[in-house]
């Protein structure tokens, strides 16, 4: 059985909480790290929202929610009963100034307690409520938030969160979260790298041609529909997961795994991201949006149908980045970027494709080798090298692939991204949240390709559902003679 840090008593604060958030992630995530015995019963999570709900009548919505959300756990009466002995709730709408905050103080009384505020809302309302905490004399010198993304939907309202949040919390203890940070497979991308040196010394455009990094849904927008239709793939994928996955896979050494070592390299890589100017965003991006199709044999609808109206949309669903790092370590290797909902199969993955031979002697040589990195749904690796063909005649070689399935080499069951983060944020470890000079960089590059999206480049081009994207996404690789990794399959 692996070790369990136990994590002292403390205060957990979700506002939003009887949001979707908060139902299918954050407390199915705390009954998980409950049942393993990261915590006990001492602790407490106080649940706040506007509903009148009395805390036993919201205990009963809590457990019908992990009985559908974490069905293995909950299974356990014994420990599903406990662990709802540690949830209460207080009605309370922060927004309004004559709300009553006395419930939320008294529970509150012991300040020597690690507290954490977790704030499942609008990201408007982050600096009023954080006014509000310092009103009420509810923030200690023990206490966190949590910030959910998105961080705004420009530089500009990034930078009023920022500000407002900081003017009560200082930056050690402000969270960004990014659950995509939380996700097992992305954080195996440090060992990968740095904990082997071999693949460490290929690291670069010396031997990598191009890197794809693909994060691909088969779900529409479902009951996001309001939130997805003012955000868009862009602002809800690129500019927070993709590239932070970016910066994990493309940073140089930390010098160590502290927080702010890791974090400085992964701001250097935003840094350093080609800027997309005008001709740049008409070139390298493309932009889809699914219409009707098949996926799993089934008729699906097309995004205008999936938000309830027949009205068109100029939101995308789908975008494909082509960009460049300007270091000496990746200068002449592009990086391809893709996203997008109700596409052919569920993945995310990272593909490394490697230059060819310069001079091959094999006369039939495929396809240079790729080390392909999945972080979902099956996390796991595969090293795709040549390999003589068997019994062939002569010298003939083909590819083949050496897989490695992180399930079967590990005996202890992942944990779900948000588990680990929500104590990462108890416990006061920073390492895998965003610090505000990230968001802000992300911010800068991303926002010239919304402006040139206003102004009519890149149009918004249909891709049936059940495909992997407009046909012009092809092109973009072709031009560097280069293919998308499905492709490469058939």
């Amino acid at each position: 059985m692996a070790h369990v840090n136990l994590i002292d008593p403390f205060d957990f604060i979700i506002f939003g909480a009887t949001g979707d958030l908060t139902m299918r992630k954050l407390l199915p995530a705390f009954l998980r790290r409950f049942h393993a015995g990261e915590f006990t019963q001492d602790a407490r999570i106080i649940c706040i929202a506007r509903s009148a709900h009395t805390p036993d009548k919201f205990r009963q919505q809590v457990r019908q929610a992990l009985k559908e959300f974490a069905p293995d756990t909950a299974k356990d009466a014994t420990v599903l009963d406990r662990f709802l002995g540690s949830v209460t709730y207080v009605a309370l709408d922060a927004t309004k100034p004559d709300s009553n905050w006395d419930e939320l103080k008294d529970a509150l009384k012991d300040q020597a307690r690690t507290r954490v505020y977790y704030l499942a809302t609008a990201p408007a309302l982050y600096a009023p409520l954080c006014a509000a905490l310092a009103e009420h004399k509810l923030i200690t010198r023990a206490t966190r938030v949590v910030l959910e993304k998105p961080i705004g939907v420009s530089l500009k309202t990034a930078t009023q969160i920022n500000d407002g949040v900081g003017r009560f919390f200082p930056e050690e203890s402000i969270y960004r979260i990014d659950h995509y940070l939380g996700k097992e497979g992305v954080q195996n991308l440090l060992a990968l790298r740095f904990a082997n040196p071999a693949l460490e010394k290929l690291w670069s455009s010396d031997a990598i041609a191009h890197v794809q990094i693909t994060a691909a849904e088969t779900v529409g927008v479902g009951s996001r529909g309001a939130y997805y239709d003012e955000s868009g793939a862009m602002r809800d994928m690129v500019q927070n997961h993709l590239l932070q996955v970016l910066c994990m896979l493309a940073m140089d050494d930390p010098a160590s795994l502290s927080a702010d070592d890791l974090r400085n390299e992964k701001l250097k890589v935003l840094n350093a991201l080609r800027p997309m100017t005008p001709d740049m965003v008409r070139q390298n991006v493309i932009r889809g949006q699914y219409t009707a199709g098949r996926i799993e044999n089934k008729d699906v609808p097309g995004y205008a149908e999936d938000l309830g109206h027949d009205r068109a949309t100029n939101t995308e669903t789908f975008v494909a980045i082509r960009t460049k790092i300007r270091t000496s370590r990746w200068g002449n290797t592009p990086f391809y970027l893709r996203t997008g909902k109700r596409m052919a199969a569920k993945t995310t993955e990272i593909v490394l494709q490697f230059r060819p031979q310069v001079w091959p002697i094999f006369t039939n040589t495929p396809s240079p080798g790729r080390l392909v990195i999945r972080i979902a749904p099956d996390e796991g690796l595969s090293l795709v090298l040549a390999s003589k063909d068997p019994g062939a005649g002569g010298f003939r070689v083909r590819n083949a692939a050496l897989n490695i399935s992180y399930e079967n080499q590990f005996t202890m069951e992942y944990q779900d991204s948000y588990e680990r983060l929500l104590l990462d944020a108890v416990r006061g470890n920073p390492a895998l949240f965003i610090r505000r000079d990230e968001v802000e960089a992300s911010w800068r590059w991303v926002e010239p390709i919304l402006s040139s999206w206003r102004q009519g480049l890149s149009p918004l081009e249909p891709y049936p559902a059940g495909s992997w994207g407009p046909a012009s996404t092809r092109a973009l690789l072709a031009r560097d003679g280069a293919m998308w990794h499905e492709d490469m399959l058939t």
